[in-house]
Formats: structure tokens, sequence, C-alpha cells
């Protein structure tokens, strides 16, 4: 079996899934792709398309076998050809289609990929640093580069990406990861390569585990369910499949009932003697760690720490955004307002995909905010993303609202992200993940739609753009209602903990 581009993608996204695509229990596999995944590969198609017909002359390879397309790869590079799309590049345990393979002045080939993200992370990825080259397309190029030096058509480790907004971004794969770490990007590939081998080979295996971007994943179902009857230690908040290796090699602990038996001072003094013992995880970490065992095993109801006190307002507004970032485009602005005059949600809705139509629904927000009384109501949210997303607006429109203003609205105590300020830092949930669906749902809230899911928001946007067909839009208000409506189930519940204390 041949090692892929993807295969060493869905690794990076999973370290599990490679072993469990081949070995896992087939019957348990969702077959269905899901929508929102579905979106994302027919847009990355529909953009490679679009760039395809603006490059010029190139040799199309793109249709025939693998071995036929490969064989003629091999000749057309001989041949020197200018521009080679899709064409098949395979050797020794590798294969990979690189979009194009470009000649460069020295006679020898570099491969390019057409992605419809941005070509570094930082604008569409809040957790990365802006700027950084990102490690999943760095892969992915490494493998074709590998594969061309090992064809002779390649002596360098260089190749480029084409990204969504026309920049062709370079990877210079011989370049440090980052400031901090020194394995280069070419090293980082030869580690996952060397991994993904030997789960391929079934010459190892490891662990399933539960995490929030797990949903996407056609595994889901069926590595949820182990997590749970194996008692996993990645059925506690905050415990990802890292640290759950690593408790499970130096504490022998697998499972959450046996955290209860750990002796924090014990393992500190054993960490004192052995620095690479529980690497990276130290006495707060442990302490939380059996405190939320605790929780699942025995209290088995919420805890807040401290008492909290909200503030004591006319206006409360729960607040949740809708955006594509795809197209790095924000569709709804959403608002559940309750006060003295009863409870009303409201919508901010851009209804065509353009920026004015995002502009006119983002500054409608703003008058609506603008109306309120000053100092004499709140806002709740849950997750930075809201607060990072009008950052980024505002640079967009300038014209709308001012930096300033927008700081200061995240600034003021009264507007508050639940998740950052209240349920991260002072609650623990007998549950293994501390979403606001997770949560509210505990709390008794459902959802009217029967599949409420933001990557579903997405496709129903992009569905509606295409057809106008009101059901749909319809549809997509109606979800985001409840998610504003999931805020305030939140917070009241929390200040009725809050209040008993």
């Amino acid at each position: 079996m041949h090692i892929t581009a993807s295969k060493l993608y869905d690794y990076l996204q999973c370290p599990h899934r490679v072993w469990r695509d081949i070995y896992g229990p087939q019957d348990e596999k969702i077959k269905e792709t899901n929508p929102f995944v579905q979106l994302l590969w027919d847009k990355g198609v529909q953009y490679e398309k679009k760039v395809i017909g603006q490059i010029g002359e190139f040799l199309d390879l793109s249709k025939g076998s693998l071995e036929e397309r490969f064989e003629k790869t091999i000749t057309a590079m001989k041949t020197k050809t200018p521009l080679i799309y899709q064409g098949v590049l395979m050797v020794d345990n590798l294969a990979g289609i690189p979009d194009l393979l470009r000649l460069m002045p020295d006679g020898l080939y570099m491969p390019i990929d057409i992605k419809s993200g941005m070509g570094v992370a930082g604008e569409d990825e809040e957790k990365d640093e802006e700027g950084k080259l990102k490690k999943h397309y760095a892969v992915q190029l490494a493998l074709y580069c590998d594969t061309l030096i090992r064809l002779g058509f390649e002596s360098k480790k260089t190749a480029l990406i084409y990204d969504i907004r026309g920049n062709e971004v370079e990877y210079n794969l011989e370049n440090p990861l980052g400031p901090r770490n020194k394995m280069t990007f070419w090293a980082f590939y030869q580690d996952v390569l060397a991994k993904v081998s030997v789960l391929i080979a079934n010459k190892a295996t490891n662990k399933p585990s539960s995490s929030g971007k797990c949903k996407l994943c056609p595994w889901y179902s069926s590595c949820k369910k182990w997590v749970i009857s194996n008692d996993d230690l990645t059925g506690m908040f905050n415990m990802g499949a890292v640290w759950r290796d690593t408790i499970n090699n130096d504490l022998g602990i697998t499972k959450i009932a046996d955290v209860l038996n750990l002796n924090v001072e014990e393992v500190l003094e054993q960490k004192e003697k052995d620095k690479t013992f529980l690497k990276n995880l130290g006495r707060s970490r442990l302490e939380s760690m059996i405190s939320r065992a605790n929780i699942i095993k025995n209290i088995k109801k919420p805890v807040v720490y401290n008492k909290i006190d909200f503030p004591v307002v006319s206006y409360e507004l729960f607040f949740d955004i809708e955006d594509d970032p795809t197209q790095e485009f924000v569709y709804l602005h959403g608002v559940y307002e309750r006060s003295p005059n009863g409870e009303r949600f409201l919508d901010f809705t851009a209804k065509e995909l353009s920026e004015n139509a995002e502009k006119e629904a983002w500054s409608k927000f703003w008058t609506y905010i603008n109306s309120l009384p000053a100092n004499d109501f709140a806002v709740y949210y849950y997750a930075p993303h809201e607060k990072t997303t009008y950052k980024k607006m505002q640079k967009k429109y300038p014209d709308v609202i001012s930096e300033d203003a927008v700081v200061d609205f995240f600034d003021n105590p009264n507007v508050i992200d639940l998740y950052t300020k209240v349920v991260s830092q002072n609650t623990d949930w007998p549950l293994e993940s501390y979403s606001l669906k997770a949560i509210a749902v505990y709390l008794g809230f459902s959802w009217r739609d029967k599949t409420p899911s933001g990557a579903l928001s997405i496709q129903w946007f992009n569905d509606y753009i295409q057809t106008k067909d009101e059901s749909i839009l319809n549809r997509i208000l109606l979800y985001n209602e409840d998610d504003c409506k999931a805020t305030m189930v939140l917070k009241d519940g929390i200040e009725k903990i809050s209040n008993s204390l």
C-alpha cells in the first residue's frame, strides 16, 4: 500500500485514523461523507478549476489509470514539459499527485499545490502564529519533493502553495518549524512518514481518543464508543491524546476511575528525580485531572468554585455569529435579547455573498448596540471566536467602526466570554466536553433542528446563496437563535449554582 499525501494529512489530524482506516471495525465507519467536508472538497475543486483555467498552457494528465498517468508524467518530465497538471509520482512506497509540476531554470521540477485556504497560518486559523507555514501543507509538499528527488527530477526541498488569494507561497522545507523549534519541516515530514509507515504495516498501533475536532471524522461515533467503554482518559475535559498517552506510559493509569488513586506528592517527587517523567504535566494539571475525575465518577454534578456575580442590567444580550471560514465571510450576527420588555431574537444577516451585504449586516449590528442604554446592558458569548472575528472585520470595514471602539466593546466588563472568563476558570462539569452544546444539553436545553451544527450552518448558507430558498434561511436563523438561547441557559444555570454557594 502506498503512502499518500492524504494519509500524512490524516495522521496530523488524528494519529489513530491511519491505522483505523485499514484495521478498524469497518462496520462502525460512517460511509456517507459529512456534508461540510463535502462542501470543503467541492470548494477546493471549484477553486482548482478556476486557477487552472487562468494559468495558460499545460499538459493535462488528470485522466487514465494511475499507472498510465505515472508513465506519461515521467515521459513529460524527461522531455522538459514546462507545466504538468495532475501528474502522478510513484516510487518505493510513496505515491503523490501534485496539482502542478513546474519546470525550473535548472531543468528540474518544483511541485505546486492549489489550496482554497491561506498559504500561511494566522488569518484563517485562530490558534496558529500569523505568517507561519502550515505543517499539514508542508508534509504533503514534502512527499511530492521526496518522490521527485528519488525519481531524479528534483534536488532541492522547496515547493509552492498557490492559495485562495492567488499568492504563490514558497515552502522551503529545510527551514525550522519555528523560532523555538529547530526541527526542520523536512525532518518533521520524515518523522511523520516513519510513523505512518509502521501504522500502515500494522507494526504499531495507537489508541482512539475523543476531542472536539473529531466530529467531522467518519470514525467519530466508533472512537467515542471505544472511549466510553474503556473509561479512557480522553473522556475527561481537556485531556488530549498526547497527555493521555504520557499518563498511560509513565503512570500506568488508563482509566478515569484509576485517576482517583493518584498521589500527587509522590508523582512530583519522581518528577524532581527524572525531568523526562510526565513531561509538561505539573501540579495544577494533575490536581485538576483528579478533581474532574472525582466530579465524573463521584459527585456527578457541576461544581462552581467561586461565587460569580453577573452584571445587574436592564438588557441582557446573548450573542452568536455564523461565518464561513472558507470564504472569510460573516453571514449572520444573532442576538437573543432579554429586557423588561420581554424576550426577542434579532438577526443581522447578509443575504448575498458580497462585501456590501456583509458590511451592511455588521453595520446594523453596531447600530443596534449603540441604541441600547449606555452602561445598562450586558453581552454574553461563548469562546473567543466572536472577538477574534470582529477584530478582523474592523480591519476589513474600518469605516463601520473604529479599532478602538471594537477593543473598548470587548474590554467592557459587561461583555463576557462565558467560556474563557467563567466556565474554564471557575467551573467543572461531569462531561468530556465543555462545548456550549454539551453543557446546554446537560442543563436541559434542546435545539429545535435535528442536526444542529455550526459546520452544517455553513453548508446551509451556501445552499441558500445558490437557491434563495427561504426555508433554508429560516433553518439557519432557527439554529442561530437556539445557539443564543443556549448561551442564556448556560448563564442562568451557572448563576443558579453560584447563588446556592
